[in-house]
Formats: C-alpha cells, structure tokens, sequence
C-alpha cells in the first residue's frame, strides 16, 4: 500500500429507519449528508405515498436522485459548450 492511501472512514447512518455502515475514504461529514440526502428522498416519498412498499420508495428514490444528477449533468455540458465557444470567439 503506497504512503498516498486515505484511510477508510466507517460510519453507522440511519436511511429509512435502518442503520447502514456506510465505508468510505471520504470525510465521516460527507457519507453522513449523503445518507441524510438519500433519507430525506425517501421520507417525502412516503409522506406522499404512504401506500408504497420501502424497497418501492428506495427504488423511486434513486430514480429521483439520478434523474437530478443527469439534469445538472446536461447543464454542466451546456455551460462547458457555452463556455467554451465564449472563450475562442
């Protein structure tokens, strides 16, 4: 293992109700804002689906979460295009 290695960080959260330990080289802060993300999209479903089973709201959770992450993804490229055809004109 090379002197570069980040330790792991182990971190118990809780995600719908559930503990997870969650390992990551990232900061204990991070991995616990992102479980908090991800548990806070699985509360709203079920507030307003209360019907759904958990696996049917993780299930939608993720499908919201990633839709999200295409869409600033799409604008991010758009503003990289922009950008870059600002700075050679």
């Amino acid at each position: 293992m090379s002197n570069d290695a980040k330790p792991i960080n182990r971190v118990k959260v809780k995600i719908n109700g559930e503990d997870y330990y969650i390992k990551g080289t990232v900061s204990e802060e991070y991995i616990k804002q992102v479980a908090q993300y991800v548990d806070k999209k699985i509360y709203d479903l079920g507030k307003n689906y209360s019907n759904l089973s958990r696996t049917r709201m993780a299930v939608l959770a993720a499908l919201n979460i990633t839709d999200e992450l295409f869409r600033l993804k799409q604008e991010y490229d758009e503003f990289l295009t922009t950008f870059d055809s600002d700075t050679k004109g």
